[in-house]
């Protein structure tokens, strides 16, 4: 998609998406206390040092994959919640999540990309855990890689909306909520329907 070559418009994006997956990670953090949730490889031993926010970044200076990877990498994020109920995204599985979704929308998008050991070394894991990540990723997904234009748009029209809502001045947000909650859209993963390249990331 054109538009998101324009250099002002990913950034926005990843930041908005960043602040998503924040919030979706704190929520299910504290749901964590009276739901249980099962532990996969995903999960970390304990909370990583770097943001999503600075993690993402990294995850989009260095991945080299082209702009409509981060959207097609959210639709997978978004089927993965919906389908691993029991595995809900949070503080401890966000990051190689995040990683994950990228590398394997950038194997299944692009028609050139690193191989596992370069986005090992961009997530800060080891080619063998980024391995196992990506065959649990994809039997999680039920190997459901493909995603219509009608999905891409869709996807991409609501980061793009809730981006430009951050940017509007109050008033102006208040009447595109109302409008969105008439359009009654579910994709914020509610379970209903990325420093220099050699630095080694804790995750």
């Amino acid at each position: 998609m054109a538009e998101l070559e324009n250099p002002n418009v990913m950034p926005n994006l990843i930041t908005f998406l960043s602040s998503l997956l924040q919030k979706e990670a704190e929520s299910n953090d504290v749901n964590r206390r009276f739901k249980a949730q099962k532990v996969s490889v995903f999960h970390g031993l304990s909370r990583p040092t770097i943001s999503i926010q600075n993690y993402l970044d990294r995850i989009y200076k260095y991945a080299n994959c082209s702009p409509s990877c981060f959207i097609v990498a959210y639709v997978y994020l978004d089927r993965f919640a919906q389908r691993q109920p029991s595995l809900p995204i949070n503080s401890f599985n966000v990051h190689r999540l995040l990683i994950t979704s990228v590398m394997v929308a950038a194997k299944f998008m692009d028609d050139m990309y690193y191989n596992n050991a370069y986005y090992a070394k961009v997530g800060g894991i080891s080619t063998t855990e980024m391995n196992f990540l990506e065959v649990d990723f994809l039997f999680g997904l039920g190997f459901q890689l493909n995603v219509t234009p009608n999905t891409f748009n869709t996807y991409y029209s609501y980061l793009k909306r809730e981006t430009m809502l951050q940017q509007c001045p109050p008033s102006i947000v208040e009447s595109s909520l109302s409008l969105g909650r008439s359009l009654n859209l579910h994709l914020c993963f509610n379970g209903e329907d990325s420093t220099h390249q050699n630095q080694q990331v804790a995750v």
